[in-house]
């Protein structure tokens, strides 16, 4: 089924109708030629990807040590010699084996993920998107583990490994998770692991700007957003961005009410660093200083960024690669963005 957002752009030429009379069964059909042009587009690009050939391999390290017995360390050490630092001898892994919070760790984590089926499809695809749009790239060996609940290394990339800790996708309610911030604890969810992954490889691939403008930022983070948009086509917007139903539909809600803050407080060419705290990091809301605080998401601005990114895409033939080349101030003026009302 092809994605273009029909319904979005039927409201749009209904609107127009209005005012166009007679001339708008020409743009209606307009609109529909140029819908299945993009179809046709959005088809072939999909069957390409589809078609791609992957190298993707996925060991179950987590469930290999739960199954692990004394004797059988060495072997492990052997086969993920990474995961075994030097200076700990094999008695600490003997140990671990009997610990009751590992017991615990791993039974949750066979509990949530099963055989991991649905998580190797989506990382399948996602590695196939990634092959299709960046061919020079291969896939990294996939390693899952348990890592005490260290959600800051939640995804751990390196040129030829990736790490998941799986245990820190076990659900926001779980009890392992009860002292843990809530605004973190929401996204330890097993929905998000392959936008983290996605967020983990865009960061390899997009460079971070060394203009210190709030807009280049935005701008960076936009590219990382849509970036998700390509190589995570199925998923939400929300599961992009990192969250909830309801955040997301806050965040388009009030995009006109948010730039025009922006604007009106003159933050796009602001170098102030404090702007990355209230709009840009992780945090339980957004910090406008205003009255919608508490409802709103945190990186409101990264949300904007994508917008911004979005619009220039929209408005410009230009590759991918092209893009992410592309200095923020020049994206934003090409962009001729426009919030949605």
């Amino acid at each position: 089924m092809c994605p273009v957002n029909l319904n979005a752009a039927v409201l749009k030429m209904k609107r127009l109708s209005k005012y166009l009379g007679f001339r708008s069964h020409l743009l209606w059909v307009s609109l529909i030629f140029s819908m299945f042009l993009a179809c046709k587009k959005v088809d072939k690009t999909a069957e390409a990807i589809a078609a791609t050939q992957i190298d993707l391999s996925i060991a179950r390290f987590d469930r290999e040590f739960a199954a692990a017995k004394a004797e059988t360390i060495p072997l492990l050490k052997s086969k993920y010699p990474y995961l075994f630092p030097s200076q700990f001898s094999d008695s600490v892994w003997v140990a671990k084996l009997k610990d009751t919070i590992q017991l615990e760790l791993s039974e949750e984590v066979d509990k949530v993920f099963g055989d991991f089926e649905d998580e190797t499809t989506d990382l399948e695809s996602l590695f196939k998107h990634v092959a299709y749009y960046f061919p020079k790239a291969k896939p990294p060996k996939i390693i899952t583990v348990t890592s005490d609940v260290r959600y800051n290394d939640r995804v751990i990339l390196t040129d030829s490994l990736l790490l998941l800790g799986l245990d820190n996708y076990l659900g926001p309610e779980h009890h392992f998770y009860e002292r843990i911030q809530r605004y973190i604890a929401s996204g330890l969810d097993k929905k998000y692991l392959a936008s983290d992954v996605a967020s983990a490889l865009a960061k390899k691939i997009v460079k971070y700007p060394s203009d210190r403008s709030f807009l280049s930022r935005m701008v960076y983070y936009g590219k990382e957003l849509y970036l998700k948009d390509k190589l995570l086509p199925q998923k939400e917007d929300a599961q992009k961005i990192g969250y909830s139903d309801i955040q997301m539909q806050w965040a388009i809600d009030n995009e006109e009410q948010i730039w025009r803050y922006f604007i009106d407080s003159e933050l796009l060419y602001s170098t102030d660093a404090k702007l990355d705290r209230r709009f840009l990091d992780p945090a339980p809301f957004s910090k406008f200083g205003l009255v919608m605080d508490s409802d709103s998401p945190g990186r409101i601005g990264r949300y904007i960024g994508w917008q911004i990114v979005r619009a220039f895409m929209d408005k410009n033939d230009v590759t991918l690669d092209q893009m992410l080349s592309l200095p923020a101030d020049e994206i934003f003026k090409r962009s001729k963005y426009k919030p949605r009302k």
